[in-house]
């Protein structure tokens, strides 16, 4: 299983990005994925989840500017980021696992700065 995440940036505080996620995999539809990030200095931390029935968990730190989707014909996990503000500026890493196979899987990352 490979996933490349993209879409990272420099962003002004109030804009908006949005990352994406290609998993290469024959099982997508039956993972759940998430998005993380980690500042630096910081552990890292989860931002939002979607289960592969669709049901989604935001942080509480950017719920309601942040959502999370996917689509399974493309394989794709998706994070629009909207009203980004300066402490969201980290490296954004995508997760897909299937614990039921014992599948726990991350990309690269991606780095998003968001400018005051």
């Amino acid at each position: 299983v490979q996933l490349q995440a993209s879409g990272g940036g420099l962003v002004q505080a109030g804009g908006y990005l949005r990352l994406s996620c290609v998993v290469t995999t024959n099982i997508f539809n039956m993972m759940s994925t998430g998005w993380y990030r980690q500042a630096p200095g910081k552990e890292r931390e989860s931002v939002a989840f979607i289960s592969n029935r669709g049901s989604r968990n935001y942080a509480d730190s950017v719920l309601g500017r942040f959502a999370i989707s996917r689509d399974n014909a493309k394989n794709t996990v998706y994070l629009q980021m909207d009203s980004l503000k300066p402490e969201d500026t980290a490296v954004y890493y995508c997760n897909v696992r299937y614990p039921n196979a014992g599948m726990d899987y991350w990309g690269k990352g991606t780095l998003v700065t968001v400018s005051s």
